[in-house]
């Protein structure tokens, strides 16, 4: 288990954290969210362990850090940075991201209210589910309800509706 630590703890927060600032970048620039913002999520996620097993390799000079009292300002300063941030996002009003909120609406919407902004009728849309193996049973439903009869995420039915750039032109 020691080798392991030894071996593996710093190079693979290394490379976590590299993957994180990477995403993080692309993502607060706007560069392909798609792409980064899961891997972001999960990864960073992820670098707890390494940087658990980084701590574990580094427990003396840690604990020297904390005995010296040079841990508690960079400690301290990174809380006060973070908390705006935090505060910011909690007063929001009605909380989270526009797309989300927006998505949320629409998953609640009847087929029938959804279909001319999916540029479609409500029978296509009805006809496109149930190709899909969904069982819908009219334009009346909706794709949080056709979602809960299919064990899936009603975004995802949403995300499969929403037509792509070719079929809009």
């Amino acid at each position: 288990m020691k080798t392991l630590i030894h071996r593996y703890g710093t190079p693979l927060t290394t490379g976590l954290f590299l993957v994180s600032a990477v995403s993080g970048v692309a993502l607060f620039f706007r560069w392909q969210p798609a792409a980064f913002h899961m891997m972001h999520e999960w990864l960073s996620l992820a670098l707890l362990a390494p940087f658990a097993l980084h701590i574990w390799k580094n427990w003396k000079p840690f604990v020297g850090y904390l005995r010296r009292k040079t841990l508690i300002i960079p400690l301290l300063a990174s809380i006060l940075v973070a908390v705006p941030f935090a505060v910011n996002g909690m007063m929001q009003s009605r909380g989270g991201s526009p797309g989300f909120r927006v998505m949320s609406v629409m998953t609640k919407a009847r087929l029938v209210d959804l279909a001319p902004v999916l540029n479609a009728s409500p029978e296509d849309l009805v006809r496109r589910l149930r190709e899909d193996g969904h069982n819908v049973d009219a334009p009346e439903a909706t794709l949080e309800s056709v979602a809960a009869s299919s064990g899936v995420r009603p975004s995802e039915l949403l995300l499969k509706l929403i037509p792509d750039r070719a079929s809009r032109r």
